[in-house]
């Protein structure tokens, strides 16, 4: 697949940034990548001079220490999707969840973990949000204690993950802003919230303290950050560098061809 004429300027610009002046810190996701065998995964990704992968789960983690790297998101402590913290069934499993994973996190080197606001099932925004906000208030002081950040992902209702709640950033927002703590944060997934409202670049300007994480992908089809998608993804990395965050940016892309090389292209876009 041929490269833009778009493109081009910050793949050779990338030659020299080199990652000089980007205030944020790239990852990758592992399943989009799953086919590759982890340890040769880890050892690519290293190679491309990246340092944290996201979405390892705590068995996971020590085997990417192996290769220099890092997990940027921690994954599989405490809640699903669909079984999320708008429901108070779930409330209890999830605060253990996180509670006894977070200072495995922080000991581990571990920044970031996941949560997820759960499908809607007919609640009303209200309700939920007020159930998102009692259970992440019980989870805050110990994200708080030990220095870990813990992540609400936004997540598209419309193609990939019918009837998700919190799948409009004023909704995360409203959680989060209430819950009050550094440490209790929204995952921004610019694919997701492209395909529900648009308007990315104003978005992350206007509510850049409530994020911690973002997730990148192509619209339409996930694919790769190119010039085959809508999203013109130069401008939000500047536009992200220019609030000054400092978190990760995690590329979930899906490949449609080599997927490293797919992967090299991607890190050198938000290095230029």
């Amino acid at each position: 697949m041929a490269l833009g004429s778009w493109l081009a300027p910050a793949l050779a610009a990338a030659s020299q940034a080199a990652g000089h002046g980007a205030r944020f810190t790239q990852s990758v996701c592992r399943w989009p990548f799953a086919r590759i065998p982890l340890r040769e995964f880890f050892r690519g990704v290293a190679d491309l001079g990246l340092t944290a992968v996201d979405l390892l789960s705590p068995d996971e983690w020590p085997v990417a220490r192996e290769f220099g790297l890092t997990c940027s998101m921690g994954s599989g402590l405490g809640g699903t999707i669909v079984d999320g913290l708008n429901d108070p069934a779930n409330h209890d499993a999830i605060v253990k969840g996180l509670t006894e994973g977070i200072p495995r996190a922080a000991e581990a080197g571990v920044p970031n973990v996941i949560t997820f606001f759960g499908n809607r099932r007919g609640r009303p925004d209200g309700e939920a949000i007020a159930n998102s906000v009692a259970a992440l208030r019980r989870v805050a002081p110990v994200a708080e204690r030990h220095g870990v950040t813990v992540c609400i992902e936004l997540l598209n209702s419309k193609v990939d993950h019918k009837d998700y709640q919190g799948d409009r950033t004023p909704y995360g927002v409203a959680v989060v802003s209430q819950v009050g703590s550094s440490r209790v944060k929204l995952l921004y997934d610019i694919y997701h919230m492209q395909i529900m409202e648009g308007d990315v670049i104003r978005t992350l300007r206007e509510h850049q303290r409530w994020i911690a994480h973002y997730h990148t992908a192509g619209v339409p089809g996930r694919h790769e950050i190119d010039d085959t998608q809508e999203l013109y993804y130069p401008a939000i990395f500047r536009a992200i560098r220019d609030t000054g965050f400092t978190g990760h940016v995690a590329h979930e892309f899906i490949p449609t061809r080599d997927p490293l090389t797919s992967l090299r292209e991607a890190v050198a876009m938000g290095r230029a």
